[in-house]
């Protein structure tokens, strides 16, 4: 009847990601819901923290990992949750402190440091400086101070101080 036909491609409206190694397909998300509303909604991984909402104090901060197709390898970097929209870690892995470690499994290094150190006193902001080294530790096994404070420089924590944690986070090799 001389009209085009278009071609609809469906598979565009759908986001694949990984959630702690497990594969989430959501069909139509919304490009407003953000990661950390998905983690803790949808998910129930309620680890990371609604603290400011604004990505000023880390409670959100997670760990998202991609391919880089230019260096051929994966990256990993912190983020927070809280200000990335669900839609922007399509293809890509996002790991939350869930899954990393717990006391019903194996605390991660990074954890048990944190405890062993006191340097976690409500906990409110412990699950984002947890991911936040992790993080680190990803892209560089063996962090120099500097390096640490870096990567906790997006990490309020207004009870403990950070004294203890950067004692924990800089004392022998953390793995």
């Amino acid at each position: 009847m001389g009209k085009d036909v278009v071609h609809i491609d469906w598979q565009a409206d759908v986001l694949v990601f990984y959630v702690n190694g497990k594969k989430i397909v959501e069909e139509s998300p919304d490009p407003e819901t953000t990661l950390l509303t998905y983690l803790r909604v949808k998910l129930r991984l309620t680890g990371s923290k609604l603290g400011c909402g604004e990505g000023g104090c880390g409670a959100c901060t997670v760990m998202i990992s991609k391919w880089d197709y230019i260096n051929s390898k994966i990256i990993h970097y912190s983020a927070n949750a809280c200000l990335a929209p669900v839609v922007s870690v399509h293809e890509c892995a996002v790991t939350t402190v869930e899954g990393i470690g717990s006391t019903k499994t194996k605390l991660h290094a990074v954890q048990e440091r944190l405890a062993k150190f006191h340097g976690s006193q409500c906990g409110f902001c412990t699950p984002g400086i947890v991911m936040s080294m992790y993080a680190l530790l990803r892209n560089k096994s063996v962090p120099n101070a500097e390096n640490i404070e870096g990567c906790l420089q997006g990490n309020l924590c207004r009870c403990t101080g950070y004294r203890p944690i950067l004692s924990g986070m800089s004392s022998d090799r953390i793995t």
